[in-house]
């Protein structure tokens, strides 16, 4: 209709994503098997929007970011960044686009190189992408720093000589060096202090304000994903159970999976302390052979005959849901 804007198309398109981990055996390396690890996840985000992923460890999540990061090739599936099918993209194009999407690490440790100093680290890729000359990659670097809160003048130490939080800091700002629209976080809070999570929780959404960015953030600590999400998605054995914004999937959460999560992570409001918490039973199914049906019928406490035998689509709109009692 005349005066009506368009929407915008999403940043971000996951399309039926499957990343499987061959098993090989044999003196011939055969492969015999695959642990399932994404098996047909679809989401999109969208520029300044973030989307969080949480789930158990081994649901699959942080195969979901090393898949858009292209560390993984999709066993099956699509991946559109701004309108581009990633697989379709030749070498030179990838190069670019895979310039454009940062990454935030886990471990403030062990993903810095020990053996170079901070300028170096933040220089190197600036240098490998011919983004900047090399008399003005000094001056960026020291932009970075003051950028996340470190003084230039300690661009000349070493990892070793900053705390966990101030070298996650340093990896924020190695993530920013290419001038991303898209970063992934993997579960960028989840070893340092709690009151260090609480400082780099900010400055991500700081920078987000300033510079506009998206990003996927990956964790398993529901507080911080709660604080820094607009959307969250709930993973659970490689499959999306449930997807709403922050508001709906926290104050009415349909999937049993996502309330036995919820009901396990603290509350400060003593209304909420009354609910009883859900003990998920038995441990998580193997991914090489997961259960038919819906993954989670085999720990779920209000399994039907139905959930044993079909796989539920993950239907609606703003709040999608796969699971039989909401169909």
């Amino acid at each position: 209709m005349p005066g009506l804007k368009k929407e915008r198309p999403p940043l971000l398109s996951v399309e039926s994503l499957k990343t499987y981990y061959p098993i090989r055996q044999g003196i011939f390396s055969q492969v015999t098997e695959y642990v399932k690890a994404v098996d047909g996840v679809s989401f999109s985000i969208r520029e300044g929007e973030t989307l969080g992923l949480v789930g158990e460890s081994g649901c699959g999540k942080s195969s979901v970011g090393r898949t858009l990061l292209q560390l993984e090739t999709p066993y099956e599936g699509r991946v559109l960044y701004a309108g581009r099918e990633l697989a379709e993209l030749g070498k030179r194009e990838l190069r670019r686009t895979r310039a454009s999407i940062g990454v935030i690490f886990q471990d403030p440790y062990s993903s810095l190189n020990p053996q170079m100093r901070i300028s170096d680290i933040l220089a190197e890729p600036l240098l490998a992408h011919r983004l900047e000359s090399r008399s003005s990659v000094r001056d960026r670097v020291d932009m970075l720093l003051e950028t996340v809160g470190i003084s230039k003048e300690d661009k000349s130490r070493y990892p070793y000589e900053f705390s966990g939080g101030q070298r996650q800091r340093i990896g924020i700002a190695r993530a920013l060096s290419l001038n991303p629209r898209l970063i992934v976080c993997d579960e960028p809070v989840s070893a340092l202090d709690v009151s260090i999570q609480a400082q780099i929780l900010n400055l991500l959404k700081k920078l987000q304000k300033e510079e506009g960015l998206a990003y996927l953030f990956i964790g398993h600590g529901l507080g911080a994903v709660r604080y820094i999400s607009d959307r969250i998605a709930v993973m659970y054995l490689g499959k999306i159970v449930e997807i709403a914004s922050r508001e709906k999937l926290f104050r009415v959460p349909k999937h049993p999976y996502t309330n036995a999560l919820l009901s396990a992570n603290p509350v400060t409001d003593p209304r909420l302390r009354l609910q009883k918490r859900i003990i998920i039973q038995g441990d998580v199914p193997n991914p090489v052979r997961p259960p038919g049906g819906c993954r989670f019928h085999t720990r779920c406490p209000i399994a039907k005959a139905i959930c044993r035998e079909f796989e539920p689509e993950l239907k609606g709109h703003d709040h999608a849901v796969a699971c039989f009692a909401f169909d």
